[in-house]
């Protein structure tokens, strides 16, 4: 029987609830535990993909196209294992099953309501993703904050939960703040008290407390949590401020968190072998190597927007023994007469992601400085087809050229929506999740995977104009990784430079921090060598 964990959070948001459920399935998959995790976001979209990236951050996309909140791309970093689309579910989402189904007849004229339909309905999201996955544990994280309206029904739903499947079956796991007061030089527990006495109004009666603090908040208030708050003395954890997210694990396990869950379980397992998790950590302390990477971008303002690239570029550094600093460049600064000031000391130049014509100008210009400076360029997605637009412009000659995204009259359409796409869906349909791409034999890209073939995942609307590919070709590019159908552009290298590559689709989202994706790493290695 699958057993359950929730995981929610008190206070304040933003306090690593996410990091926390991640290294706790860290430590459990380190037990020998099948674990999968999901996140249950109480906001009314539908789900993260039509949400601004500088609002909330980057859209992380799953194996089979989920467009979901960048908290499962900490859950598959730490745990290791492809989540799916029954890893995210929205309130929006829930309240538009119901309401199809209601439309549908399904309730039989019942008058729907919060309770049971709504619960009823986060319930089955909850319980197919433990069937499906096949899991021994679930780690379910509620977003938002205890006491927030919107999350109500989501936190009375896994109360039921635990009713139904039992004690011993199902845990709650609550992250709260403990702030430090500088003027009195002491810790409060009273916020988390309280936040504590509101999820216990609601039903919720927390097995485990997660104390997230800027350090050590002492024995004595650890004890004085555990007994106002009705929990045991060693299922008070402290989550304190650590360098770098990656050791959380460690800390955690320092205090037993992982013994301390199952036993709560009932579960008997092994101590978490953690002697691979160790290695990682120590190549990360033994970097001596430092470069400068310009993240050229439209969504700068919240660093959030690039969150796994960031994690990509770091955990490249990582294997190869580099800190990798990322320098923001903001894609709207950057012109012709710019950009040499701007991207002049970077070791390497990665235009990520986006969509739409604002910053594309300055986009362009980066890969002009990039090509004719011989400075690594990776293009990613758009950064791919602004790449090209570079090259069709200042190579070949055709000044127009553009993508019909940004110019739906351009005379020479380099890239344009797929001809399977309707027009009249252009706004709701993309290429979204997993795709093979067939790599050329000799390519740089294909050196740096070691596979003929391979899997990765798409978040776009439009593609390479095959019609252009000749004069392309012709220009010095060189079409290294099609679909295996041929239809689509995949991956594109110009070999008269050390390192430029694009891809069409995301690599950042399957990297790891202890196996480092390979065109990452690749691209790493060749800024090092510039320097």
């Amino acid at each position: 029987m699958t057993k359950y964990v929730f995981v929610t959070g008190g206070v304040v948001s933003g306090l690593g609830k996410g990091v926390t459920a991640s290294a706790l399935g860290r430590l459990l998959k380190d037990c020998g535990l099948k674990v999968t995790a999901q996140k249950l976001d109480p906001y009314i979209n539908v789900d993260s993909g039509r949400i601004n990236p500088i609002e909330h951050g980057e859209v992380f996309v799953t194996e089979d196209g989920a467009e979901t909140d960048l908290d499962l791309g900490h859950y598959e970093r730490f745990i290791d294992e492809d989540l799916s689309k029954y890893s995210t579910t929205s309130a929006g989402k829930i309240y538009w099953n119901v309401l199809q189904k209601e439309r549908n007849g399904e309730y039989l004229g019942q008058t729907v309501q919060v309770i049971p339909h709504i619960t009823d309905e986060i319930k089955s999201f909850i319980y197919a993703a433990a069937k499906t996955s096949g899991a021994d544990v679930i780690i379910t994280e509620i977003g938002g904050t205890t006491g927030d309206i919107e999350g109500l029904p989501f936190l009375e739903a896994v109360r039921q939960i635990h009713a139904e499947v039992g004690e011993g079956n199902c845990i709650f796991i609550h992250v709260t703040l403990v702030p430090y007061l500088y003027a009195s030089h002491e810790y409060k527990s009273k916020p988390t008290q309280h936040s504590v006495k509101e999820l216990q109004s609601l039903g919720i009666f927390p097995d485990v407390i997660v104390l997230r603090s800027e350090g050590h908040v002492g024995d004595n208030i650890k004890r004085k949590i555990a007994l106002f708050c009705n929990v045991k003395e060693d299922s008070v954890i402290e989550n304190i401020n650590i360098p770098l997210l990656y050791e959380a694990p460690l800390m955690f396990e320092k205090q037993q968190f992982c013994e301390i869950v199952t036993r709560h379980l009932g579960i008997e397992a092994k101590t978490p072998d953690l002697s691979e998790w160790e290695a990682m950590m120590d190549r990360v302390a033994r970097r001596h190597k430092d470069i400068t990477i310009a993240l050229v971008g439209k969504y700068t303002k919240l660093h959030d927007a690039y969150y796994s690239v960031i994690q990509a570029l770091n955990h490249a550094g990582y294997e190869l023994g580099a800190k990798v600093e990322i320098k923001w460049v903001e894609s709207e600064t950057v012109t012709r007469m710019s950009a040499d000031e701007i991207l002049g000391d970077a070791d390497g130049v990665i235009v990520p992601g986006g969509f739409g014509e604002r910053g594309i100008p300055g986009m362009i210009e980066a890969c002009r400085f990039a090509r004719e400076n011989d400075v690594p360029y990776f293009g990613i997605s758009l950064g791919m087809q602004t790449g090209l637009i570079e090259i069709a412009r200042n190579v070949i000659g055709l000044s127009t050229a553009n993508s019909t995204e940004f110019d739906p009259q351009t005379a020479h359409p380099l890239i344009r929506l797929s001809p399977d796409t309707d027009d009249s869906q252009a706004s709701s349909t993309m290429r979204l999740g997993a795709y093979p791409c067939v790599l050329k034999n000799g390519s740089r890209i294909k050196d740096a995977y070691g596979k003929d073939e391979v899997a990765e995942r798409h978040r776009h609307r439009f593609e390479v104009n095959n019609e252009y590919i000749e004069r392309l070709e012709k220009a010095g590019v060189s079409v290294v990784g099609k679909s295996p159908d041929g239809k689509y552009a995949e991956a594109v290298e110009f070999p008269a430079n050390s390192f430029y590559i694009g891809v069409q689709y995301h690599p950042e989202f399957k990297s790891r921090p202890n196996r480092a994706h390979p065109l990452f790493r690749e691209f790493i290695r060749a800024a090092l060598n510039k320097k």
